[in-house]
């Protein structure tokens, strides 16, 4: 009769694969020295010192982002400040609004020898004292070929009632010592039909009874909607035009302000806008940031823009 550490060894030689005594006993050992504490103990800390490593190198990351973030804002509030110290325009009030000078800035061309063109312009600037740091005020101008002068629209929060004013001020205007800046001119053949977009534009504006200065709706929700209904006009709002990004909870995507591109946008407080005009642009609490691909330039909060001239001008004889 055979051994039985024989038999095994025979039945292992007659049906591999099937009883390997040798081969279970060394799967057992190591099955049961696996559950052993000290076996846990030491996967537990293996594990427990990856994740810590994977948290701090995720600290890490946000910290740069957090710092990156501070540091643009810090940048641009600074270059905001200078300018304002260089131009005289947006700094604490030196002046009672009463007697802010709004004279013309000489900008618009005269409508009396320009009698038989057709024109649109768009301007902005800065909005009065302290806030002119960090926001502007928009208004469109314009003149069908035959008319001698210009008639202007923007939105007024203090007026009451209607905040859509007419006629409010002069054609380019100093806006409350805040010298304007010229964002669009079209002058020409199609610029006719382009007024009467404009026109109808103006009566469907959603807020005509509505202001709010932050987040909106205010005067450049107002521009952003014409420039959404009418994309032939080309408006490229800067990115310290606060309220332009308005948008309401029950409409929170549709074409960006310039009507060239798209916008996801949760009442002007944070979204992302893409398109011809404004480019790749981000939205956090009304602070825009952001990258202008047509003309190449860095939009900013508080300063609006740096880079390339991005005035858009069509002149057609």
């Amino acid at each position: 009769m055979k051994a039985p550490e024989r038999l095994g060894a025979d039945c292992d030689t007659r049906f591999p694969g099937r009883f390997d005594v040798g081969r279970s006993e060394a799967l057992l050992r190591r099955g049961a020295a696996a559950w052993r504490p000290h076996a846990l103990r030491r996967a537990f800390r293996y594990d427990s010192g990856t994740f810590r490593t994977s948290i701090k190198s995720a600290m890490k990351r946000i910290r740069r982002v957090t710092f990156g973030f501070w540091a643009i804002l810090c940048l641009s509030f600074g270059l905001s400040l200078a300018n304002a110290s260089l131009s005289g325009d947006g700094g604490p009030e030196t002046r009672s609004w009463r007697t802010a000078p709004r004279h013309s800035a000489g900008i618009a061309p005269d409508p009396a020898r320009e009698a038989d063109v057709a024109i649109v312009q768009v301007y902005s600037a800065a909005t009065y004292g302290w806030r002119g740091l960090f926001a502007q005020h928009p208004w469109i101008i314009f003149k069908r070929s035959g008319e001698t002068a210009f008639t202007r629209y923007d939105v007024v929060g203090w007026r009451g009632g209607d905040v859509v004013q007419r006629n409010y001020a002069l054609p380019d205007g100093l806006w409350y010592g805040a010298q304007p800046r010229l964002l669009v001119d079209h002058r020409g053949d199609g610029v006719d039909a382009m007024i009467d977009a404009i026109e109808a534009a103006i009566e469907s504006y959603p807020y005509a009874h509505t202001y709010r200065s932050y987040p909106g709706p205010n005067s450049n929700t107002f521009l952003a909607h014409i420039g959404r209904r009418v994309p032939a006009l080309k408006l490229d709002l800067p990115a310290n035009a606060i309220g332009k990004d308005y948008r309401p909870l029950a409409d929170p995507a549709g074409l960006s302000p310039s009507g060239s591109g798209v916008q996801l946008s949760l009442l002007g407080l944070l979204g992302a806008s893409v398109g011809v005009q404004e480019g790749i642009e981000i939205n956090v609490l009304g602070l825009n940031f952001g990258l202008d691909l047509n003309s190449v330039g860095f939009r900013l909060p508080f300063i609006g823009r740096i880079g390339l001239d991005d005035t858009t001008v069509s002149h057609h004889p």
